[in-house]
């Protein structure tokens, strides 16, 4: 990771917020692809908020785990979310989707932190010119 990785780490580092994501993979309902997600993301007032995927043998209504992470999120009292990392069931990191860097954009904004294989990333370095609530305006 670069210097400025560590200098854009969440309370408790990055290696306590994937571990939390590594606990989330463990929950995953994945029968059908058995790819297993987890994500976890820290809240600007301090909160983690976790989530993994929930499979469907109606394939088009799986759920990613960005998905419950984000139903975590506006259940457990909404905020905005400032550090994200999401793995794969061998505890590799892995990307958001695109409907689901959409997701984490309306939830997080063009400052959330991303942990990735190449580092630390700003939400609009990998949802550049993202479509937002200022469009609707």
């Amino acid at each position: 990771m670069t210097p400025a990785a560590e200098v854009d780490a969440p309370a408790g580092g990055w290696d306590a917020l994937r571990a939390e994501a590594v606990a989330a993979s463990g929950h995953a309902y994945a029968p059908y692809s058995r790819f297993r997600v987890g994500a976890a993301a820290l809240v600007d007032d301090g909160r983690v908020v976790a989530g993994c995927n929930v499979e469907n043998a109606a394939y088009g209504v799986a759920l990613c785990a960005e998905c419950g992470l984000v139903s975590q999120l506006h259940l457990s009292g909404g905020g905005r979310l400032t550090h994200f990392v999401c793995v794969n069931g061998d505890e590799e990191l892995i990307m958001p989707c695109g409907r689901c860097r959409q997701l984490l954009w309306e939830n997080g904004g063009p400052d959330l932190l991303l942990l990735t294989a190449r580092g630390t990333r700003r939400m609009d370095e990998v949802l550049p010119d993202a479509f937002g609530p200022d469009d609707l305006a």
